[in-house]
């Protein structure tokens, strides 16, 4: 059994995942965490490490986009244990694939921003920039 010196307080955990108390908080309602979040007698919620390792985790997926619904079904996976794991890697896949196509995009855009910042490099730099994309012209 871990005691309250092997644990982490609400604020604590919030400090190192950069979630609100608010969100963990939410999580935990939502059934985002793989385990039960421990208490104090006074009620006063303890995290393990393993609970912070899974946020932080967590805090990575909604980062990169994954739909709550998504982690939601992720941790259900995960909180069953063995023999499932093939479902895990397909929903792991499924969104690494929607990020990989989200960096396609942004890469064309950085392109397409990278032509318009040469472009106004040039003019200014021979000073020649007068009227580029001028409306009123």
């Amino acid at each position: 059994m871990t005691t309250t010196t092997d644990t982490l307080s609400i604020g604590e955990v919030s400090d190192r995942t950069g979630l609100s108390v608010h969100a963990l908080r939410y999580y935990e309602r939502e059934g985002l965490l793989v385990g039960p979040v421990h208490r104090t007698s006074g009620g006063r919620r303890r995290y393990s490490t393993l609970d912070v390792d899974w946020l932080l985790i967590c805090v990575k997926l909604r980062e990169s986009g994954m739909p709550l619904a998504d982690l939601k079904r992720f941790a259900e996976l995960v909180r069953r244990g063995p023999g499932n794991e093939a479902e895990r890697l397909q929903l792991l896949d499924t969104h690494r694939r929607r990020v990989d196509a989200q960096i396609a995009a942004l890469e064309e855009c950085r392109s397409v921003i990278a032509w318009k910042v040469g472009i106004y490099a040039d003019h200014l730099a021979r000073g020649e920039a007068n009227g580029l994309w001028d409306p009123t012209a």
